[in-house]
């Protein structure tokens, strides 16, 4: 399997440009300019910016310039700091990862599917002579497993069209599940030496996601320590009607988290990966900000383990605040051990 190079440590600046108001204010002061010398004074390589199509779009599809020119001074200061970047769409016309977003139809509908090639035309006449340090993600965490097919054609025929017009930019494909591992091995698009394959990992969900709000089952005042075992996570699980692949069934219900229940996980989408000789990348993963920091760092360590073994290039959610955040109060007494072994 090759590497992702340029795009090995990195993180995500989630709810900028995405999962958010959209008003002026908020593009104006959730990330500014100082934050990217932070960023880059971490350690890192690269930053995975998430953006919605309202940015970038109207209601009607037309062009707005004005988010054009967030992007590209966005673009500007990873250039200035060092920086790789990726282009993540968080959301397109018609669908969202979120129903929350109350975006429906994308993945039957020719006139949804038309304005997303559109809108990947325009960001490739835009910015793909910027693929030296830009990549590009077509579409975040498509959900059910019935898309799959459809997804596959949409996204071959979005990434024709990109290279049409950007040759040699990087492109990120991610499967059904919101971009689980065990999807990966059923992306089936155009492959070349600058597509790149996708995942997401917040196992097991139920320590990662403990107490989370958004999750309509969960108890708000749940917790859960690192050092459960999985017979204490799988029972957790029932009782808090978590959807969860952690996989504790292949596990004696005594073992605990460790690199190799990490390494397991991602072994399919490795191997998927090697066969078709592209890299592997895990565009999120994180730890909410109900667990104790000191039980998220001990998460990042044995993921970050798993990371290196396979040679697979990562962002973590998120830099700021959304639930997630690294350079938030909260992780002051360990963000310097973590930013170690990030």
């Amino acid at each position: 399997m090759r590497t992702f190079e340029g795009y090995q440590k990195g993180i995500n600046l989630g709810g900028w440009f995405s999962q958010c108001d959209h008003t002026e204010d908020r593009y104006d002061s959730f990330i500014t300019d100082a934050d990217f010398a932070v960023i880059r004074s971490w350690g890192l390589d690269h930053v995975r910016v998430p953006v919605d199509y309202e940015l970038l779009e109207d209601e009607d599809g037309n062009p707005r310039e004005s988010g054009y020119a967030r992007l590209l001074h966005t673009v500007d200061l990873c250039r200035r700091n060092g920086l790789n970047m990726v282009l993540d769409l968080h959301k397109t016309a018609g669908f969202s990862f979120d129903p929350g977003e109350r975006e429906a139809g994308f993945f039957e509908s020719e006139k949804y599917q038309k304005r997303f090639y559109a809108l990947w035309e325009r960001i490739a006449e835009r910015f793909g002579k910027d693929s030296d340090m830009l990549a590009f993600e077509l579409l975040n965490e498509v959900t059910e497993k019935d898309y799959c097919g459809t997804w596959n054609r949409i996204a071959s025929e979005c990434i024709r069209r990109i290279r049409r017009i950007s040759p040699t930019v990087n492109i990120l494909v991610g499967g059904y599940w919101h971009n689980s591992a065990v999807s990966v091995r059923d992306i089936d698009v155009p492959i070349d030496e600058h597509i790149v394959f996708n995942f997401h990992c917040y196992e097991p969900l139920i320590f990662t996601h403990q107490g989370a709000y958004w999750m309509q089952t969960m108890d708000r005042a749940f917790r859960l320590p690192v050092t459960a075992t999985f017979s204490e996570m799988a029972e957790a699980d029932r009782a808090q009607g978590t959807l969860s692949c952690a996989g504790y069934e292949n596990y004696p219900p005594e073992t605990t988290l460790s690199p190799a229940y990490f390494e397991a996980f991602m072994a399919d989408a490795v191997a998927a990966a090697a066969r078709k000789n592209v890299p592997l990348y895990c565009g999120e993963y994180g730890v909410i900000d109900n667990a104790k920091p000191e039980d998220a760092l001990a998460w990042f360590r044995m993921i970050h383990e798993a990371f290196e073994k396979y040679g697979v290039g990562r962002a973590a959610w998120s830099y700021r605040q959304m639930d997630f955040g690294l350079c938030d109060p909260r992780m002051d007494g360990v963000r310097d051990e973590l930013l170690r072994v990030l």
